[in-house]
């Protein structure tokens, strides 16, 4: 008895770099989103803005940015460095990946709150905006060291001495 495979959706299965076109749409509904519940709900009673989501944003940004720097050196395998577990590089690409597009909702949710805040010429409005600039920029470079990351994830390419034949190449005539 055999069973059934499935076809895998998209074809290959093969995870792809992060498209900047999804994080500028995510960011972009996002805030919108905000620009709707800052407008609906700003006076009914909502506190200050804090600086905690900032500082954590901000800490995994530099978080992310150190360990991008620490995979590629091990990936190119530069001296000092240990060898790269691949595990570690998967589990690495997944969490870019997922900071990349957490990042773009929060830059955008950020950016709608912050292009209100100054629209808003309350005192309130006043006290909130450095929390919320804070937050956009924060953001920001949280998705530019999740990207780094992803880039730095890759494999090398080896030069075109190293390589071998790959089956398609040695086989003519078959594709």
């Amino acid at each position: 008895m055999t069973q059934a495979q499935s076809p895998q959706p998209g074809g290959t299965g093969r995870m792809g770099p992060t498209r900047i076109s999804t994080l500028v749409v995510a960011g972009l509904a996002a805030a919108a989103a905000a620009w709707l519940l800052i407008s609906t709900f700003y006076y009914s009673g909502i506190p200050q803005l804090p600086w905690l989501p900032v500082v954590t944003l901000a800490v995994l940004a530099v978080l992310e940015g150190y360990a991008a720097v620490n995979t590629r050196g091990r990936i190119e395998r530069r001296p000092g460095r240990e060898p790269v577990n691949a595990l570690m590089v998967a589990r690495f690409v997944v969490l870019a990946k997922a900071s990349s597009l957490a990042g773009a909702i929060f830059a955008g949710f950020y950016a709608g709150l912050t292009a209100w805040l100054f629209v808003e010429s309350t005192r309130a409005a006043g006290e909130d905006r450095a929390p919320a600039g804070g937050g956009l920029i924060a953001s920001l470079a949280l998705v530019a060291a999740a990207l780094w990351l992803e880039r730095s994830c890759r494999v090398p390419e080896r030069p075109e001495d190293e390589r071998e034949p790959d089956d398609r190449e040695s086989r003519p005539g078959q594709r």
